[in-house]
């Protein structure tokens, strides 16, 4: 089968145009940090697949982890059933997050944990009996995922401009950029608090609508207006947690905890998906407390037994240690190579606009590293384990791509892939 040649006939690939869409390399195999393609070359992963890959491509533990499971148990629905290799990573789960959320709701990607964080803090609210508050302050700038909630709590200006009529209508807060006094968050959440149910953000980055780091500070002022209006915190972890801005959790930089964190992405290793919610047992208690008692969500692949002992290898890895120094040696070697913006594993260089697309498949192909740009972002988000040497090459083809000329620019929200 010509497998290139079915996949332009059939395939729809992600924010890709099927009238010309970008050429897509065929992947034998991966390992570690790198891409196998059919022809037998190799590409490194600077990205993570997503960002997702924290401990590199088929990592041994992980897979026969889901090999083990899958002799056993590859599935059975969660409602009237638990099993082994959830109730372990519930207890994992419990183990690393802040103290006191150790309530764990299971989901099937990253954005249906946001969707299940919104619905608690509403139905946490209902419960209270305060029904009016039914929408979330966000902060502009944000991103938490592609299905409609999930897009309606991010950026209003952002990627998913296109489906604002569909979307519901949340407040928003200023994006924070080291203005700390001219920040409305306070002015925002006091306007509309008889309304609001919670408060969301991506703690100390904000990745795939701004590429924004930004102070600790900013958290604990939300932390003290939150706690004000009894209004619950959720931090967004999916992209930023599980060591890849430094500590275990980005929001540690503040030394508060959220009422509601949401986890994701290097959850599973990057192996198979997952993610998962964990509310406090005071914003469980209340919910479940209230009328209905039940909380309402139940996705069909919620607790995948394949994906939890993914989960479980893979927390695992992490608690064997030494990721925060992994993490420092990546910050390091980005700021020798004088990537412009840094944060743990993350490094960034913003340019007016995007190369032309032959220009960057030319860096791709001559750096043998696997890019992928968007706006006008040219980053690195490499696999938490990936060696000085595979780092110094990223940043080679970082550097490249940066100072080619910018190309054709195709409208605001543009990923000119």
């Amino acid at each position: 089968m010509n497998y290139l040649a079915y996949d332009r006939r059939y395939i729809w690939h992600p924010y890709a145009s099927l009238k010309d869409p970008p050429p897509v390399r065929l992947v034998k195999s991966a390992a570690g940090t790198e891409l196998e393609l059919a022809d037998g070359s190799h590409l490194t992963d600077a990205v993570s697949s997503w960002w997702c890959v924290a401990h590199g491509h088929n990592h041994p533990k992980i897979v026969e982890a889901i090999r083990r499971q899958s002799e056993k148990l590859s599935h059975v629905m969660f409602g009237g059933f638990t099993h082994e290799p959830a109730v372990e990573l519930a207890w994992r789960l419990a183990k690393m997050a802040p103290a006191g959320l150790d309530k764990v709701f299971f989901a099937d990607s990253g954005s249906i944990a946001v969707e299940v964080a919104a619905k608690m803090c509403i139905q946490y609210q209902h419960a209270k009996g305060r029904p009016n508050r039914r929408k979330l302050l966000a902060l502009k700038g944000g991103y938490h995922g592609d299905t409609a909630c999930a897009m309606a709590l991010s950026d209003p200006d952002g990627m998913h401009v296109l489906f604002a009529g569909m979307m519901p209508k949340h407040f928003f807060a200023a994006m924070p950029n080291g203005k700390l006094d001219d920040w409305d968050f306070e002015k925002e959440l006091d306007a509309h608090q008889a309304e609001i149910a919670g408060v969301i953000c991506e703690p100390i980055f904000q990745a795939a609508n701004a590429m924004n780091f930004y102070d600790a500070e900013y958290l604990r002022r939300m932390r003290r207006a939150c706690d004000a209006y009894d209004i619950p915190l959720v931090f967004d972890e999916i992209a930023a947690g599980l060591y890849r801005t430094g500590p275990r959790w980005a929001h540690e930089r503040a030394g508060i905890k959220p009422d509601i964190m949401t986890v994701g992405k290097a959850l599973t290793g990057g192996h198979i998906t997952l993610a998962a919610t964990l509310a406090s047992e005071a914003v469980a208690d209340v919910i479940s407390s209230g009328t209905p008692s039940a909380f309402m969500h139940g996705p069909t692949y919620m607790a995948n037994p394949l994906a939890c002992a993914a989960a479980n290898a893979s927390l695992e890895l992490f608690a064997q240690g030494g990721y925060e120094e992994k993490v420092a040696q990546i910050e390091r070697v980005f700021k020798e190579e004088g990537i412009p913006q840094v944060l743990g594993a993350v490094g960034v260089i913003k340019v007016p606009c995007l190369p032309a697309r032959a220009d960057i498949e030319r860096v791709i192909d001559e750096h043998r590293v696997w890019l992928r740009p968007f706006c006008n972002f040219i980053y690195a988000m490499p696999p938490l384990t990936t060696d000085e040497p595979a780092l110094r090459r990223i940043c080679a083809a970082l550097k490249d791509l940066a100072a080619c000329p910018p190309g054709p620019d195709l409208g605001e929200g543009d990923f000119h892939e």
